[in-house]
C-alpha cells in the first residue's frame, strides 16, 4: 500500500507552507498500522486482555481429562502408568539400594548438627521418603536431611533452649510441620517464581560461606573438646583457640583418616565410572570402620553415639503451638533454602532425563512430606545435592527408587539401631564435613571475576555477611542487594540511538555498530524495557540528552541545524503505565513547544491499546505511529527535506512549456535528487546497475 505523507508536522514547516512553499509529495511506502478498538464493540477484547490468566486457566480445565486430574493430584501415576519393568526395574533397585546405605549415616550426622539425637535424622529419612515418592514430581530427587538445613535448625533453636532439653526436639519437629504448611500454601498459590529474584551469584556465595561454618561446627569432634555453638565464623575461631589446651589426639587422628578414605573414594568414584559406587559407598565404609576400631580397642579418649531406640517412628501431633510466632523466620528462611536446592536440582535432574518438572508441584509435594512427616517426629526435610547427583549416577529412572529408599531405613531402624550404638562421633563429623566440602563453590567467584564484576561482588557481600554475620543476616543481606540490583536495572533501562544500515533498512545501535548512520533533524530511539512509573523520569532525561549527544560525522541527509522528529521504537516495550502515560502526554507537550514531533514505531498490541486509551495516540495524531522504523524515517525524512527546500517558481505558461526532452532530464534529475536523499550523500550517483533488492528510503516518482 502507498500512502502518501506531505502534510507538515512542525510550526516551522508550516509556517514555510503558508509563505507560500510547496513541499513536494513523493509517494512512499508505508505498512499501516492496525490500531486496536477502545469502543464498546471491542469490549470483549478488552476483558480478555485484563484477565488473561482466568481465561488461561478456564482452557486449561477443560482441556484436562480424568488422567491428567489423576496425575496433578497423584504425581507418581505419571511414571507408574508408564513404568517398564525390564528397563527400569533393575536400576531402579540398584539406585534405590545406593542411595538407601548412603543415607542411613548421614541422617545420623546431620541429626546431630541439628543438635537433636541421631534418632530423629533416621526418622527423617523414613517418612517424608515415602510421602515424596507418591506426591513429589521429580523421579531422582533424593530428599531427607541435608547440611544446610540442619545448621539452621542449630542455630536458631540453640538460642531458645538447650539442645538437651525435650523442647528442642518438640521445637524441630513444630518447625518441620510450619516449614511443610509454608511449602504447600506457596505450591497451591503457585509462588515459585518468587525465588527468581535470588540470583545464582547470592545462593553460590551463601552455600559457601555456610559449608565453612558447618565445617567449623563439627571440628568439635575431631579435636576432643567441645567448642561453642555459632553460625558466625568469629566465634566459632575463638572458641576452638581458646579450648587448644584440651586437645586429644585420637579423635583426631581417627576422624582424618576416616575423612581422608571418604573423600578419596568420592574422588575415585567422580573421575572413574566403573568406580562409582564408591562415592556412595563412603560414608558406609567410615561407620564401618570406625565402628569396628571401636569395637576392637575400646578407646575411652573417643566419644559414641550410644543408645538409638529401635522401632519405626509412632503416631504423635507436634506440640509447643506457642512458640509459632518466634519461629516463622526461621521456616521462612528455610522454606527459601528448600525451594533453592531442592527445585533447582530438580528441574536439571529433569531436563537430564528428558521429563517435565512442575516447580509448584514440587513444592507442594515437598510440603507434604514435611506436614505428614512432622507427624512421626522428624526435623525439616528438603532435596539434597549430594545423594540426588549420587541417585541420577545410579541410573534411577522414577520414583520407585524414593521407595527402596524408605524400605532401607525401616529395615535400620527395626533391625539395626544395636549396631550404631558404637559408630564414633567422629566418623559422622567425617560424613559431614566430606559433604559439605562439595559446596565450597571458588570456582564460581572465579568465573565470576572473569565474567561479570558485579556478580562478583554480590557473591562477595553475601559470603561476607554470612560468614560474619550469621546465616540469617547472610541471606537478608544478599538477598537484598540482590533486589536492588534488580531495581537499578529496571530504573535504568538501557536506552539505544539508532542508526541504519549501510546498504540495508535495517536500524540497529550506533555504538554495537559504528558504521550505522543517522539522518540530520532526526534522532531514533530504542527502549529497551518495559516504561513505568520507576524508570519514565530517567528515560525523559535520555530522550532529552539524545538531542544533541549523537555524533555528527555519522549524520546524513538534508542539512538542518537542530532535531525536527523523535522516533521511539517500542518493539522491546512490553508494557506501559498509567504514570508513563501521562509523562508521555508531558512530553509530547515539552516537544511541542521546540517544534518537534514524536513518531512511534512498532508497538505491541498492549501497549498500544494502553496509549489508544488515555488519548496519547490521538494527540501524537494516528498518522505518527508506524509499523516499521524505516517507515517512520521515510515519512520524518520527507517533511525534513522541506525545510533545505526552495519555494516552487510559478507554473510555466503554455507557450513556454519545455519540450519533451527537457520534461525528460527535469525527471531524471529529481531522480538523482530522490537517490541522494536516499544515501545521504551530496555526490551520490546511481547507476543502472545498481542492486534492485534495496529498497529505497523514499519511492521514486513513477
Amino acid at each position: 500500500m502507498e500512502i502518501t505523507y506531505a502534510s507538515t508536522s512542525t510550526n516551522d514547516v508550516a509556517a514555510q507552507h503558508s509563505a507560500g512553499g510547496s513541499m513536494p509529495t513523493r509517494p512512499v511506502k508505508v505498512i499501516p498500522l492496525e490500531h486496536p478498538s477502545t469502543t464498546s464493540p471491542g469490549s470483549a477484547s478488552l476483558t480478555s486482555s485484563a484477565c488473561p490468566l482466568v481465561l488461561k486457566w478456564r482452557a486449561k480445565l477443560k482441556r484436562m481429562t480424568w488422567t491428567d486430574w489423576i496425575e496433578l493430584f497423584l504425581p507418581c501415576y505419571r511414571w507408574i502408568r508408564t513404568y517398564k519393568v525390564r528397563e527400569y526395574l533393575q536400576p531402579d533397585l540398584m539406585a534405590g539400594v545406593t542411595v538407601g546405605i548412603m543415607l542411613v549415616p548421614q541422617s545420623m550426622s546431620y541429626a546431630k548438627l541439628a543438635g537433636l539425637q541421631p534418632i530423629y535424622g533416621l526418622y527423617s529419612g523414613f517418612v517424608p521418603v515415602f510421602v515424596y515418592a507418591v506426591f513429589g514430581s521429580s523421579r531422582q530427587l533424593a530428599i531427607g536431611p541435608v547440611a544446610l538445613v540442619s545448621l539452621l535448625v542449630s542455630n536458631v533453636l540453640s538460642g531458645i533452649v538447650d539442645s538437651s532439653d525435650a523442647l528442642y526436639t518438640e521445637l524441630a519437629i513444630l518447625l518441620a510441620l510450619m516449614v511443610g504448611v509454608l511449602e504447600c500454601i506457596m505450591g497451591l498459590l503457585r509462588l515459585g517464581w518468587i525465588i527468581r529474584f535470588i540470583s545464582h551469584s547470592v545462593i553460590s556465595g551463601f552455600t559457601t560461606a555456610s559449608a565453612i561454618v558447618i565445617a567449623l561446627s563439627q571440628a568439635k569432634y575431631f579435636l576432643g573438646y567441645s567448642i561453642v555453638r555459632s553460625s558466625k565464623i568469629i566465634p566459632l575461631a575463638k572458641s576452638i583457640i581458646s579450648g587448644a589446651d584440651e586437645f586429644s589426639w585420637p579423635p583426631f587422628v581417627m576422624g582424618s583418616l576416616i575423612l581422608a578414605i571418604i573423600l578419596v573414594m568420592k574422588h575415585l568414584g567422580k573421575s572413574r565410572k566403573y568406580l562409582r559406587f564408591l562415592r556412595a559407598a563412603g560414608p558406609l565404609t567410615a561407620v564401618v570402620l570406625g565402628t569396628t576400631f571401636v569395637k576392637i580397642f575400646h578407646p575411652s579418649s573417643i566419644s559414641l553415639v550410644g543408645d538409638i531406640p529401635q522401632g519405626l517412628p509412632t503416631f504423635s501431633i507436634p506440640k509447643e503451638f506457642g512458640h509459632v510466632m518466634s519461629l516463622i523466620p526461621t521456616a521462612l528462611l528455610i522454606t527459601g533454602v528448600a525451594i533453592l536446592e531442592s527445585v533447582g536440582i530438580a528441574k536439571a535432574l529433569a531436563a537430564k532425563n528428558g521429563y517435565e518438572l512442575d516447580s509448584n508441584q514440587e513444592l507442594f509435594g515437598l510440603g507434604v512430606a514435611n506436614v505428614l512427616g512432622s507427624f512421626f517426629s522428624i526435623y525439616p526435610t528438603t532435596g539434597s545435592f549430594s545423594r540426588s547427583a549420587v541417585n541420577h549416577e545410579s541410573g534411577a529412572k522414577t520414583g520407585l527408587t524414593g521407595i527402596v529408599m524408605g524400605i532401607i531405613m525401616g529395615c535400620a531402624l527395626l533391625f539395626m539401631t544395636p549396631l550404631f550404638e558404637n559408630i564414633p562421633q567422629c566418623a559422622l563429623a567425617a560424613i559431614v564435613i566430606s559433604a559439605v566440602i562439595g559446596l565450597v563453590d571458588y570456582d564460581e567467584a572465579i568465573f565470576l571475576w572473569r565474567v561479570d564484576k558485579r556478580d562478583f561482588l554480590l557473591w562477595t557481600i553475601t559470603f561476607a555477611t554470612t560468614l560474619f554475620l550469621g546465616i540469617e543476616i547472610g541471606v537478608l543481606v544478599g538477598v537484598g542487594v540482590s533486589l536492588a540490583f534488580v531495581i537499578h536495572e529496571s530504573a535504568n533501562p538501557h536506552i539505544a540511538v539508532l542508526g541504519r544500515l549501510p546498504g540495508t533498512t535495517v536500524y540497529r545501535n550506533i555504538q554495537q555498530y559504528p558504521e550505522a548512520y543517522t539522518y540530520n533533524g532526526i534522532v531514533i530511539v530504542r527502549i529497551d524495557a518495559p516504561i513505568y512509573f520507576a524508570n519514565i523520569s530517567y528515560i525523559k532525561d535520555r530522550l532529552r540528552e539524545f538531542e544533541f549527544e549523537v555524533d555528527g560525522s555519522k549524520r546524513r541527509g538534508p542539512e538542518v541545524e537542530r532535531v525536527y522528529f523523535v522516533i521511539l521504537e517500542l518493539a522491546p516495550v512490553t508494557y506501559i503505565d498509567s504514570s508513563a502515560v501521562q509523562a508521555l502526554r508531558d512530553l509530547h507537550q515539552e516537544y511541542n513547544l521546540r517544534d518537534i514531533q514524536i513518531a512511534i514505531s512498532n508497538p505491541n498490541r498492549e501497549v498500544l491499546l494502553s496509549l489508544a486509551r488515555a488519548g496519547v495516540i490521538e494527540l501524537i495524531g494516528k498518522e505518527w505511529c508506524f509499523v516499521r522504523v524505516h517507515d517512520a524515517v521515510q515519512v520524518c525524512l520527507q517533511h525534513v527535506q522541506s525545510l533545505t527546500e526552495l519555494p516552487k517558481t510559478p507554473e510555466v505558461s503554455t507557450e513556454n512549456k519545455p519540450s519533451l526532452l527537457q520534461r525528460l532530464l527535469k525527471q531524471r534529475k529529481d531522480e538523482y535528487s530522490n537517490a541522494e536523499l536516499e544515501s545521504g550523500s551530496r555526490d551520490f550517483f546511481i547507476s543502472k546497475d545498481a542492486d534492485p533488492n534495496l529498497e529505497p528510503l523514499l519511492s521514486r516518482k513513477s
